[in-house]
């Protein structure tokens, strides 16, 4: 399942129903992972926009990625956009396989590409005016190691 929402949700709640739907499966692992808004030199807050007709068929292409390359039985990813204040959930990503590396590296190269290639734009929001974020070196250098 692939989310792109505006509105809060609830991490506990979704990772119990992913759970849930896992019983009776393969799986051996579930890998549950959360980011949220840090408060970083001064953030008051962080805007995040997209485009729908990009963004959705994006995150469905790295789902699939995803799920071919470490045999996932599952995921789920939950990304939310708008003005998020610190501290609040920007994302999730729930995998599921029958084995933990499996499940974790997963969720980790579904991370890595949510942060380095889905199609969002994001404005950092601090005391003394706004600024769109750049790519980084750092986050590009994460993305390769699955290369």
């Amino acid at each position: 399942m692939i989310s792109v929402q505006s509105a809060a949700f609830d991490l506990g709640d979704i990772s119990n129903r992913f759970t849930a739907a896992q019983s009776g499966a393969e799986a051996g692992a579930i890998v549950t992972f959360s980011g949220v808004v840090r408060g970083d030199g001064g953030l008051i807050a962080l805007e995040i926009e997209h485009y729908p007709a990009m963004t959705l068929p994006a995150i469905e292409d790295m789902v699939s990625a995803a799920r071919a390359r470490f045999g996932l039985l599952d995921a789920w990813v939950i990304h939310r956009y708008g003005r998020l204040a610190v501290g609040e959930t920007i994302m999730m990503v729930a995998t599921s396989a029958p084995h933990r590396k499996d499940a974790f590296a997963g969720a980790e190269f579904l991370m890595d590409y949510l942060k380095s290639r889905a199609p969002f734009w994001k404005k950092e929001h601090l005391a003394d005016g706004a600024a769109w974020v750049a790519a980084k070196v750092s986050d590009e250098a994460e993305l390769a190691r699955w290369d």
